[in-house]
């Protein structure tokens, strides 16, 4: 049934990632309406979801570069993103 992707443990937890990130971000919209709006750093005013999204384009883009520019192992570039994430949801 799912032979159409070359499913393996890591692929599947980007997945389970994403879409638990976004039922976080669900129930945190049904209890706190809005989307907690604010104006960051970087001048754009954001809301929960704005974030996540930058989180994941950025993060994207630090393995992706990462991959490019050194190679595996990806455990830097991981640590890289999670401060990126945090970054994100704290300054942006």
């Amino acid at each position: 049934m799912l032979s159409w992707m070359a499913w393996t443990g890591p692929t599947a937890m980007v997945f389970v990632g994403l879409f638990s990130a976004m039922g976080v971000l669900t129930v945190l919209e049904v209890l706190y309406p809005g989307g907690n709006e604010r104006k960051g750093i970087l001048g754009l005013t954001t809301t929960r979801g704005d974030r996540l999204f930058l989180t994941c384009l950025g993060t994207s883009f630090i393995f992706l570069g990462w991959l490019g520019l050194v190679g595996m192992p990806l455990w830097a570039p991981l640590g890289i993103a999670i401060c990126w994430g945090i970054f994100c949801f704290w300054k942006v």
